[in-house]
């Protein structure tokens, strides 16, 4: 299979194991409604807050959509896109360093996305996928990143947007009218698409001119060009009309005996006097529920960038700085297509939070509960822009249209965390810090021993946080002494032990230390692991 390389490449491939496990803080103050909804916006380096969520959110997004930067080489406008950022800059001097002056914008571009991408992939779903969206810049090396990391068997579709209708005259070559997203799913045998919702404009084409009981209706021909040993026959019409056989090089799609079947129940259209080529109808009754999604999708179908920057104006006012903002119902045609009523959905690269207002509005329409997860680096962008047009599209807002007119827009409701990132769990010298509480350890631990989230329901003053593969995996913490915690902290004793919720198989006890023989641990199938120096940084 044909690889990608670049300057820089050898740096980033392994350097998400190196990304530190930092914890989230959430903020109460940017934060509305439910603290339980589910629905997390993230304030810094998308690159750490994905690592963060490893321990909570490994393998559970059902669909991730990011919109990276396009590195078109734009440096000129406030929101940059040209990878080229004070922060991106030091993180690119910190990583690849000798090479950093060598590095192409394709390569800077290219070296941001491959950790980012292979964190991506370790928190979606067995059966999930992700939609990046990209332009004609950036799309070429885009597949070859994402069939080494995702694999090119995993490769499901490239969809094409009509975000402008109207032709640049300015244009020096082409007037550029549409932008990808490209599809990958983590395991393609295990993705099921959904279908899109029929709208009346698939359904405006039946009709029932000759009153038939089985309903509207459209009709399609009967004959094909595709060979078929029983479709040479002659029709004679209601009318009398005799036609000898089907059109030069066609055949009748039906034998003569499933033909006349369907004739006698109605089901067959002769044209006006019953004395045309016959057609087989198709009852709008026994039409599909849904729409087999296409790979283009036209603007009057999921809007513009301008019908998105006029939307997000009216929401929160000034918005020059993003110059393509995506339209919210874009992005719920990929969610129609992508999530189930209850997924969780993630976007690293938030901007304006048009995946957080489309999956409100989607959950609106369908009655679904859909969480979402939305990082945004930039700390102006996420309280004032992503977090407030959250905060409306949930509470409600009012504009002002052109003629100094006043519409006062419902909220959905609901609510959401913000969140900033916060220490990483270990000091310089590898101690885990102090103020790491016991469900934050949890979490960490768990995933290490797993790679996957703590389960659901542990609570802070129970050891035993879960079991996989039959083992079970115990967590001795800050000396809290609840209900179902023994006596004796962070200490295994035999007191100690014999306190522990039981399993019926082996156990991993993490622990301060351990004043068992072991011989007994041997006995009692257990591998004890020391606080901290057992406990993986990566």
């Amino acid at each position: 299979m044909p690889t990608l390389d670049w300057i820089g490449k050898k740096a980033v491939v392994d350097y998400h194991k190196k990304v530190p496990f930092n914890l989230l803080i959430s903020d109460h103050e940017l934060s509305i409604g439910d603290p339980g909804s589910g629905n997390l916006l993230i304030q810094g380096d998308n690159l750490v807050a994905l690592k963060a969520l490893l321990p909570y959110y490994a393998g559970q997004v059902k669909c991730i959509y990011i919109d990276p930067p396009y590195n078109t080489g734009n440096e000129k406008w406030e929101y940059n896109d040209a990878v080229n950022s004070p922060e991106m800059r030091e993180w690119l001097g910190n990583v690849v360093k000798g090479e950093m002056e060598d590095l192409s914008r394709h390569d800077k571009w290219l070296c941001m996305m491959y950790p980012r991408l292979t964190l991506l992939r370790e928190l979606l779903s067995e059966d999930g996928a992700i939609f990046i969206s990209i332009d004609d810049n950036e799309i070429g090396h885009l597949r070859l990143l994402m069939n080494e990391i995702f694999g090119a068997n995993n490769f499901v579709t490239t969809i094409i947007w009509q975000k402008i209708y109207t032709i640049k005259n300015s244009a020096r070559h082409f007037s550029e009218m549409h932008d990808y997203v490209i599809v990958y799913a983590f395991n393609k045998n295990k993705w099921i698409r959904n279908l899109l919702p029929r709208t009346e404009e698939h359904d405006k084409d039946y009709q029932n001119p000759d009153n038939d009981p089985h309903g509207p209706w459209i009709s399609n021909a009967l004959q094909s060009r595709n060979y078929y040993s029983k479709g040479i026959y002659s029709i004679t019409c209601p009318s009398g009309r005799i036609i000898k056989g089907p059109p030069a090089g066609t055949y009748w799609r039906l034998s003569e005996e499933n033909f006349w079947e369907l004739a006698k129940t109605g089901k067959v259209w002769w044209g006006a006097g019953g004395n045309g080529i016959p057609r087989i109808k198709r009852y709008k009754k026994d039409a599909k529920q849904g729409v087999v999604p296409s790979t283009i999708w036209f603007y009057k179908e999921v809007g513009t960038n301008s019908d998105a920057k006029t939307y997000l104006r009216r929401i929160i006012g000034d918005v020059e700085m993003f110059t393509t903002p995506k339209p919210v119902e874009l992005i719920k045609r990929i969610l129609q297509i992508s999530t189930d009523k209850d997924s969780l959905i993630l976007d690293s690269f938030a901007g304006t939070g048009t995946t957080a207002h489309a999956t409100i509005s989607l959950n609106h329409e369908d009655e679904g509960s859909r969480r979402f997860i939305l990082v945004e680096m930039d700390a102006h962008v996420s309280q004032n822009i992503t977090a407030e047009r959250i905060r409306r599209a949930l509470k409600g807002y009012t504009y002002t249209n052109s003629q100094d007119k006043s519409t006062k827009i419902e909220g959905f409701g609901g609510g959401f965390t913000y969140c900033r990132i916060g220490d990483s769990l270990f000091d310089e010298k590898g101690n885990i810090r102090p103020k790491v509480k016991f469900a934050d350890l949890a979490a960490h631990i768990f995933f290490t021993e797993t790679g996957g989230p703590l389960p659901t329901g542990v609570i802070e003053d129970d050891p035993l946080l879960g079991s996989y593969n039959g083992i079970a995996i115990y967590l001795l913490y800050n000396g809290i002494l609840g209900d179902k915690r023994p006596q004796g902290g962070n200490v295994l004793t035999r007191a100690v032990l014999a306190g522990l919720p039981p399993h019926d198989g082996p156990k991993v006890i993490y622990g301060t230390s351990c004043r068992i023989g072991v011989e007994r641990l041997k006995r009692e199938n257990i591998i004890f692991r020391q606080i901290p120096y057992a406990v993986k940084e990566d």
